[in-house]
């Protein structure tokens, strides 16, 4: 759950001074970097906790079929 709140906070951080102009593009990304205060933290914790969020989905997936929790009908029931 910190994982995801973290992702989501920097993102709209990240969010707030970034352009999608194929112009500036590259412009917002060296601002963000180096003329934010702490841009370059917040575009970094972004980053590798992308990167973190998707190895603890992982290994929840793997800790699941590990101890067979797919042969249980109350698991499928409470995604229904």
């Amino acid at each position: 759950g910190l994982c995801l709140i973290t992702q989501i906070l920097t993102g709209l951080f990240l969010a707030m001074h970034y352009t999608s102009d194929i112009s500036t593009a590259f412009s917002s990304v060296t601002h963000i970097c180096r003329d934010v205060n702490y841009g370059w933290l917040i575009r970094n914790m972004h980053a590798n906790g992308a990167s973190f969020f998707f190895i603890c989905i992982y290994m929840h997936i793997a800790r699941g079929l590990y101890y067979g929790s797919y042969l249980y009908k109350e698991t499928w029931n409470i995604g229904v």
